[in-house]
């Protein structure tokens, strides 16, 4: 794109942004509205690219690229709301002044839920640095509520951002373990950990909180994911420390065996010792604290993610020979 007027270029577009460009950069973005929606989508791709290494370069101009999450190609909004995850990663402050129009697209049962799912994703990032800023009664209750009828994609993204509001401030969910709890029986294993570390979170500040989830965390004990039965035990364990206690008869003879994974055998452990039936062993040195979960979920969520790169979420089809950007089977972007 050049100043006479010419199709925006992607590359035009994030030089501006890496040169702090605002006045130019709006100037992109404004002819852009003109733009075939390849275009446009290309040069939210080329943003999001460049929010991964120069998140900073967006500082001030979030609020523009929000007219993209309303835009008529529902390829363009998916890419936008991309964008903003990108960004909630990266530099969560960037995306503070777009909260609330990211809430509204979640809020909209019209709207294409996968990109519903990224907008939930993107709040609960922004949630970890400032959860004052995404959790109003409001948007809580859109995240609450929707894990009992949304789509899988989005229950799993729902599920994510709550237990980063959780991370943020993990008094904002003491009032609702009980509710989080009806869930963790999900057939997504995402969903069932993701909640499962939410209420671990909780625990870590407020244990006696975890009581209201007692019966469907003895559930997950059993649950055929080991990162979820570690969650589990984690949240138990804190349990059996508080007042309102957990009994020592808590069976969890048969969750491990030799070829459990660590995660799992160190929360087992935990558990014991904080019933006071643990055998010999080591200490359990970062388990049961915010810091640990903060430290180690994202690992956890990437092992568990890593034997289902190649495959389309919403049908299950093997992408791995493919670059075509949506599913051929059921036209889901990738």
């Amino acid at each position: 794109m050049t100043d006479s007027g010419q199709q925006p270029s992607p590359d035009r577009l994030t030089d501006r942004l890496e040169a702090g460009d605002h006045e130019g950069v709006m100037t992109c973005l404004d002819r852009l509205d003109a733009a075939d929606a390849e275009t446009r989508k290309r040069v939210l791709q080329a943003s999001r690219d460049l929010a991964t290494e120069h998140p900073s370069a967006f500082e001030g101009l979030s609020p523009s690229f929000v007219p993209f999450l309303t835009d008529d190609d529902r390829a363009v909004r998916l890419t936008a709301a991309k964008l903003f995850v990108t960004l909630a990663q990266t530099a969560p402050a960037t995306v503070v002044p777009v909260v609330d129009s990211l809430a509204e697209r979640l809020a909209d049962a019209e709207e294409f839920y996968y990109v519903r799912a990224r907008c939930a994703e993107a709040l609960g990032y922004v949630a970890v640095e400032s959860p004052a800023d995404v959790t109003d009664p409001e948007t809580l209750a859109d995240l609450r509520i929707g894990l009992e009828f949304d789509e899988p994609e989005v229950k799993q993204k729902l599920a994510k951002a709550l237990a980063h509001v959780a991370l943020g401030d993990p008094s904002r969910l003491r009032h609702h373990v009980s509710s989080l709890a009806e869930h963790v029986d999900d057939e997504n294993e995402l969903i069932r950990y993701h909640l499962c570390t939410a209420i671990v979170v909780v625990g870590c500040e407020r244990p006696e909180k975890v009581a209201g989830a007692t019966d469907a965390l003895q559930e997950c004990l059993t649950d055929e994911n080991p990162y979820v039965q570690g969650r589990a035990a984690e949240a138990l364990g804190l349990l059996a420390a508080s007042d309102t206690g957990v009994g020592a008869d808590l069976d969890l003879d048969g969750v491990t065996d030799e070829n459990s994974p660590t995660f799992l055998t160190d929360r087992v452990r935990f558990c014991r010792q904080r019933l006071g039936t643990a055998r010999s062993g080591t200490a359990t040195d970062g388990v049961g604290t915010i810091e640990s979960v903060w430290d180690g979920t994202e690992d956890v969520v990437a092992e568990m993610l890593s034997s289902d790169e190649d495959e389309c979420p919403h049908c299950g089809l093997d992408l791995s020979d493919t670059d075509l950007p949506m599913c051929p089977r059921c036209g889901i972007p990738r």
